[in-house]
């Protein structure tokens, strides 16, 4: 199946959560800041790293724009302002939005509805629940997925222009991220540091530079324990977890990934980790869109795609792994838990 190439590569690019390292390597180039609420971070490797800190600046701005323009909650962001007008008639929007509209779109079909874009009814009612530690009403949560459905999106590419046949909100937050990396590498790729880069946000992360990478993917039952790693020299590595903004409600733990066909947390999810073997391509997805789809859905959708790996941790801890034939990444056991468990 080949998806298209706008931001299907894009949070294909973030690599996440467990972290990527190259042994022995050490940043001599590091630049923070924080932008879209969480922490950012640009790393350079290398003994000589010429024009990091404008590249980090560079990158830095383009994340803190798209942070402004496509915010959900920002009053003067262009996602505020088709929200107020689309519903009452066509609302023109930038060749940026549009693709990111698309691919919300896309996902959406390809989810049966599991991810959707116009969820904002329904984040209240959890957003209360994991305050109060009780769970939402049945009744509110069947009242809130009336209010939801990106079928009532309606959009003219040719023209870049969108409306609403019957009044839903917006919020391409949860394709942000991943679309700043694709901005990210862009500017990487048309700038081509002759040294090793890698860029944080939040949890996700992207490499950027041919070496021997190490992902390691983090054990989400036992913090500061690791499950194993991904070994590569190339590629992407994606991630999604369940379990890092896990609630407790009524004595069980929720996940904070909705899925909008029910109203409710994904079940039976803790993490999905997955290998990339490039970005030059078509057939990516992003993890947050196949995590909702389940292990079954997901790993099927991903056998078609050759190179790939992926892990699946389920909500009682245990690991699927599926590597398919010719993947560039090999799967290495944790060595250092390892020698913790033998005392070393």
């Amino acid at each position: 199946m080949s998806i298209k190439k706008t931001i299907l590569l894009v949070s294909a690019l973030a690599l996440a959560a467990g972290g990527c390292s190259r042994r022995g390597s050490t940043a001599t180039f590091t630049q923070k800041a924080y932008i879209m609420n969480v922490s950012a971070q640009f790393r350079a490797y290398g003994p000589h790293t010429p024009g990091a800190k404008e590249l980090a600046d560079e990158i830095f701005a383009e994340w803190e724009r798209i942070s402004g323009e496509l915010s959900y909650s920002d009053a003067y962001s262009l996602t505020t302002v088709v929200n107020k007008k689309a519903g009452k008639e066509w609302a023109p929007v930038t060749d940026e939005f549009m693709r990111l509209l698309l691919l919300a779109l896309d996902y959406n079909r390809l989810t049966d509805g599991a991810f959707d874009i116009t969820f904002a009814p329904l984040w209240p009612l959890w957003k209360e629940a994991a305050s109060s530690k009780t769970l939402p009403a049945k009744a509110d949560i069947e009242k809130a997925l009336r209010d939801i459905g990106s079928k009532y999106i309606q959009v003219d590419a040719a023209k870049k222009l969108v409306r609403f046949s019957r009044p839903v909100e917006i919020n391409l937050g949860g394709l942000l991220r991943g679309y700043s990396f694709e901005r990210a590498y862009q500017i990487l790729k048309e700038r081509n540091p002759p040294y090793p880069v890698q860029l944080r946000l939040g949890g996700n992360t992207l490499v950027y530079g041919k070496r021997p990478w190490k992902y390691r993917v983090p054990d989400p039952m036992n913090k500061g324990k690791n499950l194993g790693m991904f070994a590569f020299e190339d590629g992407m590595i994606i991630s999604s977890s369940g379990r890092d903004v896990f609630v407790e409600i009524e004595g069980k733990l929720y996940s904070h990934i909705l899925d909008l066909r029910t109203g409710y947390p994904i079940k039976d999810f803790s993490m999905l980790t997955i290998y990339y073997p490039g970005i030059e391509d078509e057939n990516f997805l992003a993890s947050a869109a196949l995590a909702v789809m389940g292990r079954e859905k997901a790993f099927k959708l991903l056998s078609g795609v050759k190179g790939t790996a992926a892990v699946w941790i389920d909500g009682e801890g245990k690991m699927h792994r599926q590597f398919n034939e010719a993947s560039k990444a090999k799967w290495e056991e944790d060595k250092s838990s390892f020698n913790r468990m033998l005392g070393r």
